[in-house]
């Protein structure tokens, strides 16, 4: 599990640029189903085939990340960005950022105005986004132009490692959910036909799995994401209460109910299989974010959605923390449930 984490994690796949996420989900998966397809808007769907009868069940996570888009190169070849997905403005000052371009790799480095130069009152406040830029070493504009383009996207430059008894990554929103579907397509034994999809473009406006859902038309969907680990310092106990080496979270309703309000028997089928299972859980209800099954389960008539989601701390930035025990227990009681069919 480990070394598929980290292959997931390291990869880059921005909103719209999932492609290599994409393919180490077709390289793990195509041994251990039926079929593997590529839809229109670039979802992967993987497909195990159960009996004729049995009910379709489909398990989704979504590929992308957040990221930087190159929206202009200045006279002296510095790179102004747009962001793609939520990001908090004050984690991306003087990262270092890999440009993915049709020619390779172009590292980088967000810069801006140096304390020394600002204004008392500049210092005190969070430098925001539109007064950052990307330096990639070039002399002017045009020499800038023949390293990257106006489009090409860019991603925080971090390596999945160990922290102490945990792990480290960029990108583990959503990775986990992709290595949580794989490891669960190879293992599942059941009966019904199980659709492993891995979303693309979840992070600005779960658009991959709107029309994903409405090609399969499951019976039932579980999102595979993660959710909020409050165990650290600076967030109350009542706002984020999952923590880390509790469970994977369940989630009961996201977004104060806007987003999804999980399907009463998908509710007590999760929370079955893992009493029965002794698989530990973390319930939760949530005031905001939502996942994919926001999507999912206002497809069609309507499809019986839940969430389960490992605890990840410090989401949305390039040094998220997770817990392997969580992500191994998510598996357990994904393959469990499927087991009921």
């Amino acid at each position: 599990m480990k070394d598929l984490l980290k292959k997931l994690a390291d990869a880059h796949g921005v909103s719209g640029f999932e492609d290599e996420v994409r393919n180490i989900m077709i390289e793990e998966l195509r041994d251990y189903v039926d079929d593997v397809v590529v839809d229109e808007m670039g979802n992967v769907i993987a497909t195990r085939n159960g009996k004729p009868d049995g009910k379709k069940i489909m398990l989704a996570a979504h590929m992308d990340e957040i990221g930087l888009m190159v929206r202009y190169i200045d006279k002296n070849g510095f790179i102004k960005f747009s962001k793609i997905g939520g990001i908090n403005d004050q984690m991306l000052l003087n990262q270092e950022v890999t440009i993915r371009t049709v020619n390779g790799d172009v590292t980088g480095v967000i810069g801006s105005k140096p304390p020394h130069r600002m204004k008392e009152s500049e210092r005190k406040k969070i430098t925001d986004y539109e007064n950052m830029f990307i330096d990639i070493g070039a002399s002017d504009k045009e020499d800038a132009e023949t390293m990257v383009k106006l489009g090409d996207v860019a991603t925080i430059k971090q390596e999945f490692t160990p922290l102490g008894k945990l792990y480290k990554g960029k990108a583990l929103d959503n990775r986990i959910g992709c290595a949580v579907l794989i490891e669960v397509m190879k293992k599942a034994k059941t009966n019904a036909t199980v659709y492993g999809v891995g979303t693309v473009q979840e992070e600005v406006g779960l658009k991959g799995a709107k029309t994903s859902a409405f090609r399969l038309n499951p019976d039932m969907a579980l999102a595979l994401d993660v959710t909020i680990a409050g165990d650290h310092p600076g967030i109350k106990e009542e706002d984020a209460p999952a923590k880390i080496g509790k469970g994977p979270g369940v989630i009961l309703a996201d977004a104060s109910g806007r987003g999804l309000i999980t399907h009463p028997k998908v509710k007590e089928l999760i929370i079955s299989v893992a009493e029965e299972k002794e698989i530990p859980i973390q319930l939760e209800v949530s005031d905001g974010g939502t996942t994919d099954a926001t999507a999912i389960h206002l497809t069609r008539e309507g499809i019986p959605t839940g969430v389960i989601s490992p605890p990840s701390r410090y989401i949305h930035t390039p040094v998220s923390v997770i817990g392997l025990e969580d992500v191994e227990n998510a598996v357990k009681l994904i393959t469990a449930i499927l087991e009921r069919f």
